[in-house]
């Protein structure tokens, strides 16, 4: 019985060292994924969804430094629900904090103009912008008057009128 408290409550490394291995990779992963742009975000695909859980699978290890407790994992769940409300907290009180780690819209068409430049650095393809157009019942480009790219991931499309 000793054994199995043990191992649900008795944490192999100090608790602190927890929230910090659980802080640095939340960090390290919400920059990682800000500098692959807004695509990651936004736009879900299979393989998307693949990196997501491999993600979670290559830094599990490294935040749990070798415990396998309860208690281990609700104090990682713990830091990382706090860090996300933090962030959460500090973006919507701090313009320049939201740009950080949001990111602005992109202009991405204006004037029946597409700026398959922009398309490309942003890891997007004109069939994720055709099918914006279709949505917005928009059938040829030079109906459009702007589109962009919004720090969701989501394309906005205006139509001319």
């Amino acid at each position: 019985m000793n054994e199995l408290v043990d191992s649900l409550f008795g944490i192999a490394v100090p608790w602190w060292e927890m929230i910090l291995r659980a802080a640095s990779v939340y960090v390290v992963l919400l920059l990682m994924v800000r500098i692959t742009g807004k695509r990651a975000v936004g736009q879900f695909t299979p393989f998307d969804l693949i990196l997501v859980v491999l993600l979670g699978e290559a830094v599990g290890e490294s935040m749990v430094g070798g415990d396998h407790s309860l208690v281990g994992g609700l104090i990682l769940a713990a830091t990382l629900l706090g860090l996300n409300w933090l962030v959460g907290f500090i973006s919507a009180r701090s313009p320049a904090f939201d740009r950080a780690t949001e990111g602005r819209p992109v202009l991405i068409a204006r004037d029946g103009e597409l700026f398959r430049d922009v398309l490309r650095k942003q890891s997007l393809d004109e069939e994720d912008f055709e099918m914006a157009m279709r949505q917005c019942n928009c059938t040829d480009l030079s109906q459009v008057e702007l589109a962009m790219l919004e720090t969701s991931g989501n394309i906005t499309v205006i139509t001319k009128r």
